[in-house]
């Protein structure tokens, strides 16, 4: 357990000393003095006073969905993808045994971290340290399905992302049997949870590869609920379904033509886009609008209005030419151009050293939720690989595609309605 029980409402100095910013002498200093002032208005905390609280405390659990998909998105990702353990599990009835022993396992360990306690055997390294909005989701891949014999209940959605011409794929970077998607405000809450979940593993299932990501943190923005900058500078995720919402719904979860065992769960596409910043840095801000058809200030559309503001494609300059350009990355996406489909975008920015040739290895990694990948993610990726001005300056390295069942039934794990009816 941990020496001190989760904090549920921390004040706004506990909550400054949380995070690092109260000085040695007790004193808060410049940047914090700017945090209370910009926080706390004159009848006490704000909402982002209160959003920022929150970042450090548990994730309520207990509903019919898996935690990581409807919260903010807390600062730093661990995402990993597992392959099942060929040399332990040989034959489909073992490797079926082995997939219920791990979830099993892995359910009532992510119950334990997402409460701020120490699991057993789980190194005790986040002691001293709050819940920080952990959050742990696990997902299928259809290859898990067909390793454990049950193949004929993979579901259509899952069917294979296809290649695009431009995708530079590396075989490393992609696929896997599971995934573990880890999510915190704290990087060590996320890394720690993540060694514990590799060590419960180690019988079952080995790691296929590793994405750690960051976004902004409660602490640092002014508004903790705004929309991220990735590492273009571009606000990234403006056009989301709104949580809650009749189109939310449709947009995110299964419906009914997945099987039962996925009914309240969602689909998950990964892609690794690196960035090729040193050219796009190299465009004015006026050209890098036009590439994505918002401006970079304000994520406004081009047609005008504030980040919101839906975007008027029939709008054009003097010379009649369209102010959101046709090869724009927002007109080519956008719903208005593809049947009305949308996806929860849930990315995370990456930096990862320099690559072989000394050039930075940053972008991008991509987590869309959506109900149905055919329709969704593949149908509007395959229009912009054709056409998206925002093509020349990104590369697709890697992409995995995940069915992400319901929550745990009361007392069970997560994928139970699948591996036990």
């Amino acid at each position: 357990m941990m020496s001190e029980p989760p904090v549920r409402g921390l004040g706004r100095r506990a909550f400054l000393g949380r995070v690092g910013l109260v000085g040695a002498g007790g004193i808060a200093g410049g940047v914090t003095g700017a945090l209370v002032e910009r926080t706390a208005g004159p009848h006490g905390s704000s909402a982002s006073d209160r959003e920022r609280t929150r970042a450090v405390a548990a994730v309520r659990t207990g509903g019919s969905r898996q935690p990581g998909i409807v919260e903010r998105p807390p600062a730093h990702l661990v995402f990993t993808s597992y392959d099942l353990t060929d040399d332990v599990v040989p034959s489909p009835a073992q490797a079926l045994a082995g997939l219920r022993s791990l979830l099993t396992a892995w359910t009532r360990c992510a119950g334990t971290l997402m409460a701020g306690e120490q699991p057993a055997g789980g190194g005790q390294r986040t002691l001293g340290l709050a819940p920080s909005a952990l959050t742990v989701t696990f997902g299928l891949g259809a290859s898990a399905l067909r390793r454990t014999g049950l193949a004929g209940r993979i579901p259509p959605q899952l069917a294979p992302i296809p290649a695009f011409p431009h995708d530079q794929l590396d075989a490393a970077r992609g696929g896997g049997d599971l995934a573990v998607q880890i999510c915190a405000e704290d990087p060590m809450v996320a890394a720690s949870a993540a060694r514990t979940l590799d060590v419960l593993a180690r019988r079952q299932a080995s790691p296929r590869w590793r994405q750690q990501g960051f976004r902004q943190s409660a602490a640092a923005a002014d508004d903790p609920n705004a929309t991220p900058r990735n590492l273009m500078g571009q606000l990234d995720g403006t056009d989301n379904p709104a949580t809650g919402t009749a189109l939310f719904d449709v947009a995110v979860w299964a419906d009914a033509s997945s099987p039962a065992w996925m009914a309240g769960g969602s689909y998950l596409v990964a892609r690794r886009i690196r960035m090729e910043l040193d050219r796009w840095d190299l465009l004015t801000v006026d050209a890098q609008e036009k590439v994505i058809g918002r401006r970079k200030l304000s994520g406004a559309p081009l047609s005008g209005g504030g980040e919101h503001t839906d975007p008027d494609f029939l709008a054009h300059t003097a010379d009649g030419s369209p102010l959101i350009p046709a090869n724009s990355h927002v007109r080519l996406s956008h719903p208005q151009f593809n049947n009305g489909v949308r996806m929860l975008r849930r990315g995370y920015s990456y930096q990862d050293g320099l690559d072989a040739d000394g050039q930075p290895d940053v972008g991008l990694f991509f987590l869309a939720y959506q109900a149905d990948p055919r329709t969704a993610f593949t149908a509007v990726q395959r229009k912009l690989d054709r056409l998206d001005a925002l093509s020349a300056f990104v590369r697709h390295t890697g992409s995995a595609l995940f069915a992400v069942p319901p929550a745990a039934p009361a007392g069970g794990y997560v994928g139970q309605q699948l591996l036990e009816s």
